[in-house]
């Protein structure tokens, strides 16, 4: 075990001393957290930087609170520390779900085996019972009084063309600014209910089992939020491509309604990690985010 690992183990014992942790190690898939596996049965997330602690905070009373309206299982936080607020103490602790990230290799194999169907079905239906929640009976504290996406897209469009237009060559900034100007001229884009969103809604957060051919879960809600439904069909259209959404219309029957928003918001993605690269000294994601502009 590392330094890192045994720090982590006395946080959670200190917190909860009748857990018997016999083993422990880092999944290095988070992004924004610091994710341990314990006993092989339990996931423990730690926000590595400020911001992250009220996230998760939030985060958990979604989870808490949505769980029963779901078909697919979703992690049931049970192991708890907000009491001090600093990176590295704060953490939150559910059951492992099962199976593995749902891959665009896994997904390939899915499509081999003819499963895609009955996964599609799957996330349909996850994504339709999670968009038609009430939240403003379940989750009033979500309710911001003044959503505005027009003014977020405006702020993003800002923030892309103070810290990343510098380093772009000359037609992606053309064509970055342009996709951005049209979009937010149309008020058409903006004529949505908001509702609440997974807001990650890709590839490391769908678990799939191989052997079952099914999606076992859906993990990290950590950019949950209220905001507009396409954005996470933006994120399953980044993933397995939009052919994928055909199989969804029987059961998201709104799906053609929001299929200009959803390209809209998939073309920000790789922007978005490069500003998300930038803020938080990550040259990994922001390399990744600008390789196409550069």
């Amino acid at each position: 075990m590392t330094t890192t690992t045994q720090t982590y183990i006395q946080h959670i014992q200190a917190m909860y001393p009748k857990l018997t942790i016999t083993s422990a190690y880092f999944n290095e898939m988070g992004q924004n957290n610091d994710v341990l596996i314990v006993n092989d049965a339990y996931v423990f997330r730690f926000p590595k930087y400020s911001s992250g602690i009220e996230q998760l905070k939030v985060e958990t009373s979604i989870l808490r609170t949505v769980k029963p309206y779901l078909s697919l299982p979703i992690p049931a936080p049970i192991y708890l520390s907000f009491a001090e607020e600093t990176p590295g103490r704060v953490f939150a602790g559910y059951p492992l779900l099962e199976g593995e990230p749902f891959t665009r290799e896994a997904f390939q194999a899915a499509s081999r085996q003819n499963s895609v169907p009955t996964v599609a079905a799957q996330l349909a239906q996850f994504l339709h019972e999670l968009h038609q929640l009430p939240v403003s009976s379940l989750l009033p504290e979500l309710i911001p009084g003044d959503f505005d996406m027009a003014k977020q897209l405006t702020e993003l469009y800002e923030q892309i063309a103070s810290k990343l237009f510098p380093a772009m060559r000359e037609q992606a900034k053309k064509d970055v600014a342009e996709r951005f100007e049209a979009y937010l001229a149309n008020p058409a884009h903006f004529d949505f209910q908001p509702c609440l969103t997974h807001g990650d809604f890709g590839t490391g957060n769908i678990l799939y089992s191989p052997t079952k051919q099914r999606i076992t879960g859906i993990i990290d809600f950590g950019g949950s939020g209220v905001g507009d439904p396409a954005y996470d069909l933006a994120g399953l259209c980044a993933s397995y491509g939009e052919a994928f959404l055909q199989y969804f219309t029987p059961v998201y029957i709104q799906l053609e309604q929001v299929l200009t928003r959803m390209r809209f918001y998939r073309s920000t993605f790789a922007l978005e990690e490069a500003l998300f690269g930038l803020e938080n000294n990550d040259e990994a994601a922001y390399q990744a985010g600008m390789r196409n502009y550069l």
